[in-house]
C-alpha cells in the first residue's frame, strides 16, 4: 500500500529485441514484402485469394497519413481519412523441431484488427495501442507457404480526439519457441534498496504447453555493462501439463550503480530455462537500480534527491511520418527535448511503441505511462473544426466493458520492466464535466475547473459517482501485475471528482490545468500527492510548481506539435509544442529551456511593437524589417543579466532577469546588421551569447550535417535543409519550394517543414520550406550497403547534395 510517503525502490528492464520484449522464444521481424488494399475484402483472409494487384508495402505502415487531406473530414483526425483495409503476407515456415510452437507478435495495429493464418482466425484485438501475440501453431503448414492476413477496421475514423493513424503501424515479429517456455511478458523484477545495497526480486512465469509435467531449472544472471557477472540465482519449478508455474529469486548486489537522469546506468538480466540440463528458453533484458519517493509535502525524489519533474505530454505521431515513426526519429526528438531541459514524458493518452520506452531508459527520461482517454462513454469529437460545429461521438467506448481490464493488464505486463516508467495513468480527463459525466457540484460555479464544463448539473447525464468504481477496477488491474509504482490519472474536473471516490483510488493525483486548487486541496487532503498532469506554457503554472515544494512537477501541453485536434481548415494539427513537426526547436522551446535547463543559454526573438503589454514567448529569431520600424526584442535566458548589442554597439542597457515573466526585452528602431544578446552573471561576466543577422535574398540550399550513416536494416536518415543567402545567413522568411531526388538503395519517406497551415501532400518529393528549413526522411531499402545520394534543388537557388553511408 502507498501511504503518506511512497517509497518505490525498483529495478526494471528495457528490451533488447522482441524476444526480450515478450520474454520468450527466438524472434525475427517480418516487416518486409506485405500486400495492402484500402477496401473491405472479406475473401482476403483465404490463402488462395489473388492479391497480385494489391499495393506492395513494408510495415510499419500508416495509410491515413498517405491519404488526401480534406476539409470534409474530421478535424480531430487532422483532416485525414480512416477506412477498412487488409494486409497480406506469404511466408515459408521451415519444418520445426519436434513440438516447436510458432507465434505472431504485433506491437500495435490501429485498430479493431483480426488476424488470420491460412484462412483461420487467430483472434481480434480492438484496442489499437496494445501489443498482442497469437499462437499460430495449429494452422501452420510447415515447409510450405503460409498466408498471414490482417483486417483493420478504422471506419470510425474520428474515434480519437487526436490523430491515431491507421494500419499495422508498428513492428511485426515471428516467434519460434519450445512448447515449454517463459510466458509472454512473463519476467518481472523489482529491487529493494537498503543502505546503498540492492536486492533484486525476480519472478519468472513459465508455461507448459505439453501433455506431461515438466520439472525445470530457472537461472537468473545479472551482468554489468562491461560484461562481468555481478550475481546469479537459480531455482526449480514443477509445471503441470497445460499449466503455468512461477519461480522467484533474490539477487543481492552491493553498491549497485544507480540509474538517474544524467547517468542512466544499465545492467543486463539473463534469464535461462533448463530442462534435463538443456537450455529450452532464454531472454536477456537491460536493467538498472533506482529509487522513487513520492511525498505529499515534499513532492518527488529520485534516488533520495528531491527534484521537479519538468515534463511534456507527447502523442505518438511525427508529422509526415504519421504514427509509423522509426526509432531513429524518436531518438532525435527525445534528445532535442532533453536538450531543452525536459526530464519527463507523459504518453498522452495511450501506450507508445516499445522503441519509445527503450530510448527513454537509455537516455535518462522519466515516463508517466498512460492508457486511456475515455472509458465507458464517448467524448465529443469536433468534426468541423476545434470547438466549432456539431460534435460527433465516435470512439472506443464500446469495447471498454469487455476489454478494459485485459488491455490494462497487458499494458502493465508489457511495460512494467522499463526502467524509465515511474507511474501508471489509468485515464485522462475522463471526468471532464458534462463530457460525459455530471454532478450537482457543477451548479456551484467554475472554481476548480481548469477547462469548460459545458454548463451546470445535468441530471440525465452519466452520474460522476461511477468514476470511483471504474477507477478501482483499473487500479486493481495494475496492482495485479505491478505493485512497485503508483497509479494516477489526469483530472480535468477536480472539483467534481473530489465529490467522488475517484481521486482516493489513486496513489498520486494529476491535475489538468487546475493550478488554482494546488494549495487548497493540499490543505484539505493532506495525504494527497499532487502534480500538474497537463499545463499550458505560461509562466504562472510553472511558478505554481517551482514555488510549492509539495507539487512535484508539471507536464506541458505539448512537447512536440502533433497531427489532429486541429483548428478550422487549414490546420494539420495542434501547434503548441516546444518543437515543431520537423523536430526543430520553436521560440517557446527556447523560452522553456531558459526556465528548465541547467546549462547557460540565451535566445533572441523579435516582432513589430504593437502593444506595450505584449511580452511574447513565441518570438522568432528574425531581424528583417523596414528601416526605423519600432521592434520589440525579447531575450530568453537563464543568465542573471543581459545586454543587447547591434553591430557591436550597445543598443539595450543591461537588464536583470525578471523572475515574474522570465523575459527581458528592449524596444529599438530597426537597423540591418547583427543583433546580439550577451548573458551575464552577477559579476557581469559573460556566460552566454546569441546572435541573429539580417538576411538578404535566398541564394543556396545547405545541409546542416553531412556526416550521415545509417544501418542496412531499414535505417532512417533525417536530413535538415536550410535556405541561406549569399553570405551564409539563414533566411528565416524563405518559403522556397524544394525538390528531393534520390539515387541508390534508398526511398524518401517524406518531407516535413513544420508548417501547420500547409495542407499540401507531404509524402511526395516536393514541398515548401517553412522558416527557411525543411527535413527529409530517407530510408534504406534493406538490400545493399551502397551509399545513397540525396539531392535537393530549388529554382534560382544553388542546390545541395549529401551522401548517406549505409553499413
Amino acid at each position: 500500500m502507498f501511504t503518506k510517503k511512497i517509497l518505490l525502490p525498483v529495478l526494471l528492464f528495457s528490451c533488447l529485441s522482441a524476444s526480450s520484449q515478450i520474454s520468450f522464444g527466438d524472434s525475427k521481424k517480418i516487416n518486409d514484402n506485405w500486400k495492402f488494399s484500402l477496401q473491405e475484402t472479406p475473401d482476403a483472409k483465404n490463402a488462395a485469394f489473388d492479391d497480385s494487384k494489391w499495393q506492395k508495402i513494408n510495415v510499419p505502415h500508416d495509410w491515413s497519413v498517405k491519404g488526401q487531406l480534406s476539409p470534409t473530414l474530421a478535424s480531430c483526425t487532422g483532416y485525414l481519412p480512416g477506412g477498412i483495409a487488409w494486409y497480406r503476407k506469404s511466408i515459408n515456415i521451415p519444418q520445426s523441431k519436434s513440438g516447436e510452437k510458432v507465434f505472431l507478435y504485433f506491437e500495435g495495429v490501429y485498430n479493431r484488427s483480426e488476424v488470420f493464418i491460412n484462412g483461420h482466425s487467430l483472434g481480434k484485438r480492438p484496442n489499437g495501442y496494445i501489443s498482442f501475440a497469437y499462437d499460430a501453431t495449429p494452422y501452420i503448414k510447415y515447409g510450405e507457404e503460409n498466408t498471414i492476413s490482417v483486417r483493420v477496421d478504422h471506419s470510425q475514423s474520428a474515434d480519437s480526439r487526436w490523430y491515431s493513424g491507421s494500419g499495422i503501424y508498428r513492428n511485426v515479429w515471428l516467434v519460434y519457441s519450445n512448447p515449454v517456455h517463459i510466458a509472454q511478458w512473463g519476467v518481472y523484477a523489482y529491487a529493494e534498496m537498503n543502505k546503498g545495497n540492492g536486492t533484486l526480486n525476480v519472478e519468472v512465469e513459465v508455461e507448459n504447453d505439453t501433455k506431461t509435467k515438466s520439472t525445470l531449472t530457472v537461472v537468473n544472471e545479472l551482468i554489468s555493462k562491461d560484461g562481468k557477472l555481478v550475481a546469479k540465482a537459480s531455482g526449480k519449478v514443477a509445471v503441470a501439463a497445460n499449466q503455468s508455474g512461477k519461480v522467484s529469486a533474490k539477487i543481492n548486489v552491493k553498491n549497485p550503480q544507480l540509474w538517474d537522469l544524467e547517468h542512466p546506468n544499465l545492467y543486463q538480466l539473463k534469464t535461462t530455462v533448463l530442462k534435463d540440463g538443456k537450455q529450452i528458453d532464454q531472454t536477456v533484458t537491460k536493467t538498472g537500480f533506482r529509487k522513487f519517493t513520492f511525498d505529499p509535502n515534499n513532492g518527488f525524489a529520485l534516488n533520495d534527491k528531491w527534484m521537479k519533474m519538468k515534463g511534456v505530454c507527447l502523442h505518438h505521431d511525427a508529422g509526415v511520418l504519421g504514427s509509423a515513426v522509426p526509432r531513429e526519429v524518436w531518438k532525435t526528438r527525445l534528445e532535442t527535448l532533453k536538450e531543452i531541459g525536459v526530464n519527463a514524458i507523459r504518453t498522452s493518452h495511450n501506450p507508445q511503441a516499445p522503441d519509445f520506452y527503450e530510448l527513454c531508459d537509455e537516455l535518462g527520461l522519466l515516463v508517466l505511462n498512460e492508457a486511456y482517454d475515455e472509458w465507458e462513454f464517448p467524448k465529443r469529437k469536433w468534426l468541423e473544426g476545434w470547438n466549432y460545429g456539431t460534435p460527433g461521438f465516435e470512439g472506443t467506448f464500446d469495447i471498454f466493458a469487455n476489454w478494459a481490464e485485459k488491455d490494462m493488464e497487458d499494458f502493465v505486463r508489457r511495460d512494467r520492466n522499463h526502467l524509465s516508467v515511474f507511474g501508471w495513468s489509468i485515464g485522462n480527463e475522463v471526468d471532464y464535466p458534462n463530457d460525459p459525466y455530471s454532478h450537482p457540484v457543477l451548479d456551484k460555479g467554475k472554481d476548480g475547473f481548469g477547462q469548460a464544463n459545458y454548463g451546470g448539473y445535468k441530471k440525465d447525464a452519466p452520474d460522476a459517482m461511477r468514476l470511483g468504481a471504474i477507477a478501482k477496477r483499473l487500479v486493481a488491474a495494475v496492482k495485479k501485475y505491478d505493485k512497485s509504482r503508483p497509479t494516477t490519472a489526469g483530472l480535468a474536473g477536480v472539483a467534481m471528482s473530489n465529490e467522488t471516490e475517484y481521486p482516493g483510488a489513486l496513489d498520486i493525483t494529476g491535475y489538468n490545468y487546475t493550478e488554482s486548487k494546488y494549495q487548497s486541496d493540499h490543505e484539505k487532503y493532506p495525504n494527497r500527492v499532487i502534480f500538474g498532469s497537463e499545463n499550458v506554457h505560461d509562466m504562472e503554472p510553472w511558478l505554481a510548481v517551482k514555488n510549492n515544494k509539495h507539487i512535484f512537477g508539471q507536464f506541458l501541453w505539448t512537447g512536440i506539435d502533433y497531427l489532429g485536434e486541429s483548428g478550422r481548415w487549414p490546420s494539420r494539427g495542434f501547434y503548441s509544442g516546444l518543437v515543431d513537426f520537423a523536430g526543430v526547436i520553436k521560440p517557446r522551446g527556447y523560452f522553456r529551456q531558459s526556465l528548465w535547463s541547467d546549462k547557460p543559454m540565451a535566445y533572441l526573438g523579435t516582432y513589430p511593437l504593437k502593444n506595450e503589454k505584449d511580452i511574447s514567448k513565441d518570438a522568432w529569431a528574425i531581424w528583417n524589417y523596414e528601416a526605423g520600424q519600432k521592434i520589440r526584442v525579447v531575450c530568453y535566458t537563464n543568465a542573471d543579466k543581459a545586454r543587447l548589442e547591434l553591430n557591436g554597439k550597445v543598443v539595450g542597457e543591461t537588464k536583470s532577469y525578471d523572475e515574474k515573466t522570465g523575459i527581458m526585452y528592449w524596444d529599438i528602431p530597426f537597423t540591418a546588421g547583427k543583433l546580439e544578446v550577451i548573458g551575464l552573471d552577477t559579476k557581469d561576466k559573460e556566460v552566454s551569447r546569441y546572435a541573429i543577422t539580417s538576411s538578404q535574398q535566398p541564394a543556396e540550399l545547405t545541409i546542416a550535417d553531412k556526416d550521415i550513416t545509417i544501418t542496412k536494416d531499414k535505417g532512417v536518415a533525417k536530413i535538415m535543409i536550410q535556405v541561406k543567402d549569399q553570405n551564409g545567413v539563414p533566411v528565416m522568411l524563405s518559403d522556397n519550394e524544394v525538390t528531393c531526388t534520390i539515387s541508390g538503395p534508398g526511398i524518401l519517406l517524406g518531407l516535413e517543414a513544420g508548417n501547420n497551415s500547409d495542407m499540401t501532400d507531404y509524402t511526395d518529393n516536393v514541398q515548401r520550406v517553412y522558416h527557411g528549413h525543411i527535413a527529409a526522411y530517407v530510408q534504406t531499402k534493406g538490400d545493399s550497403t551502397e551509399p545513397i545520394k540525396v539531392r535537393f534543388t530549388s529554382q534560382w537557388l544553388k542546390p545541395a547534395e549529401v551522401t548517406v553511408n549505409v553499413r
